[in-house]
């Protein structure tokens, strides 16, 4: 499988808080401008589409609390393929905390975060997909295990939050293989590693 990231992110490079809060989950760091990202009928199908294309899901701990009590707990709406996808894909959890992760077809992994990554990846299938999870990314793109990254960017400027680049960190070339915009003015690009700085 190869391993695909996927984030919505403001014009400031945002990420922290795109959807309306989630009852009993406290944003770290006081944010509370939850539910920027105002999807249109384009971008949501493009983020349908994206899901149906997953085989498997790797989360972040924090990311996993937000999906378990928002998809995890919501019923069969009967017509998304998000929450098909989520709950009939088998789902992974980078945490060394995590011992119970009380949503069924999830695995925390082992200590050996690479190994166990790169050993999925060794799997069938179409894609290992990563939502969200700013840390995990930053992590994997720091080991090349990032095989492509999808930007959702809405035209909105948040002002605070947690941000899917860190201030510091490793320089990656991307490529990009695939770009548009839809009517409200959201950009979808499609990214993939292009080898290392400088080449």
């Amino acid at each position: 499988m190869r391993l695909t990231t996927t984030a919505q992110v403001s014009l400031d490079g945002v990420m922290q808080g795109p959807g309306a809060p989630i009852p009993g989950f406290t944003e770290p760091g006081g944010f509370d401008r939850d539910g920027w990202a105002h999807f249109d009928d384009e971008a949501g199908s493009s983020m349908d589409a994206v899901f149906a294309r997953a085989d498997a899901f790797l989360f972040g701990r924090r990311t996993y609390e937000v999906f378990l009590r928002s998809w995890g707990s919501w019923p069969d709406p009967g017509d998304s393929p998000i929450w098909t996808a989520l709950h009939s894909k088998p789902k992974y959890v980078a945490s060394t905390t995590l011992t119970e992760p009380g949503w069924a077809g999830t695995s925390v992994l082992p200590s050996d975060l690479a190994a166990a990554v790169r050993e999925l990846k060794l799997q069938p299938g179409r894609e290992l997909q990563v939502h969200a999870s700013a840390a995990l990314f930053q992590w994997l793109l720091g080991r090349d295990l990032v095989d492509e990254l999808t930007l959702f960017t809405f035209p909105v400027v948040v002002g605070q939050g947690a941000r899917l680049f860190a201030a510091s960190g490793p320089n990656a070339p991307f490529e990009l293989v695939d770009s548009r915009s839809t009517p409200s003015g959201i950009t979808i690009q499609v990214y993939r590693p292009a080898g290392r700085p400088g080449a």
